[in-house]
């Protein structure tokens, strides 16, 4: 049995972790504002320009420009949202799961399938798994997550499916729900698909191209893109601290147990000490009596 000095240093180490988990809520908290409204903010617009996007890609032809090239199946290219730390319950582990089941199934459908991985934990996740595919990692953007980063990342993947190095790119991170609830998500990025739609609806309408199709696709298409990639980087970082609230809360309620539990230990180890130097004096004065 653990003795009394034991279980009252166990007890201020967990009041010791109870602090730092309920301090980690507390920031996550205020991140998880921020975050949202950024996540729910651009929601409207990304969703109508890819609406907009894919109804434009049905009239077009598929030589129109090169992101509307349907190539087949060859390469194929995952970008992965993760985060750079942990201590988020499930938030890196489930999309990284993901990211390795969407390799494994279509290892037959596609030649090769490469890495893209934004966040230090999904590389340190995939490394051993399938760290032969990854093919580049950014980390420390996560907690920060601007169009000018979002930017930067669609144009390489731009310029890597348009020099026909990849056939088909897709991005996997967790949608927003709640704190409680992210939603792995799995979306096509390239190339842009058609809407689809009756003939008679595609046929009765028409764009008017100002200045010019070329100059508007050439400026559109590439911005889908990075809309599409910045939508995911910040609904990732609301998942990410949604996540992290939810699991700092949990430890911080199984850490008061905890604290409850060897409160208890130590009060009946305590009961008992006593008891037996009052025995042990009891017998004592017995024997000299």
């Amino acid at each position: 049995m653990p003795s009394l000095k034991d279980i009252k240093k166990r007890i201020g180490s967990v009041k010791n972790t109870q602090q730092i988990t309920n301090a980690m809520k507390m920031v996550a908290a205020a991140k998880l504002r921020r975050a949202q409204e950024a996540a729910v903010s651009a929601r409207p617009y990304a969703e109508k320009l890819q609406s907009v996007m894919s109804n434009l890609a049905q009239r077009e032809e598929a030589d129109g420009h090169p992101l509307l090239c349907q190539r087949g199946t060859g390469r194929a290219l995952i970008v992965l949202m993760t985060a750079d730390r942990g201590l988020c319950g499930g938030f890196n582990a489930n999309v990284s799961k993901a990211a390795e089941r969407f390799i494994r199934d279509n290892e037959k459908g596609f030649d090769d399938i490469d890495l893209v991985i934004v966040g230090r934990k999904g590389r340190d996740f995939l490394k051993n798994r399938v760290g032969e595919n990854i093919v580049k990692v950014h980390e420390d953007i996560t907690s920060d997550a601007t169009y000018k980063t979002a930017q930067l990342i669609g144009q390489e993947i731009i310029a890597a499916y348009s020099e026909e190095k990849y056939d088909a790119v897709y991005v996997i991170y967790n949608a927003f729900q709640s704190a409680i609830v992210q939603i792995v998500t799995e979306e096509q990025v390239l190339p842009i698909q058609p809407q689809e739609a009756e003939e008679e609806t595609v046929n009765s309408i028409d764009y008017i191209y100002e200045p010019d199709r070329t100059e508007v696709l050439e400026q559109l298409l590439p911005k889908m893109v990075e809309v599409q990639i910045f939508r995911a980087l910040l609904e990732s970082n609301a998942s990410e601290q949604g996540s992290r609230m939810s699991s700092m809360d949990s430890a911080s309620r199984n850490a008061a147990e905890m604290i409850d539990k060897l409160t208890l230990q130590y009060n009946r180890a305590r009961q008992a000490a006593i008891t037996k130097e009052l025995m042990e004096i009891i017998s004592g004065a017995e024997s000299i009596n």
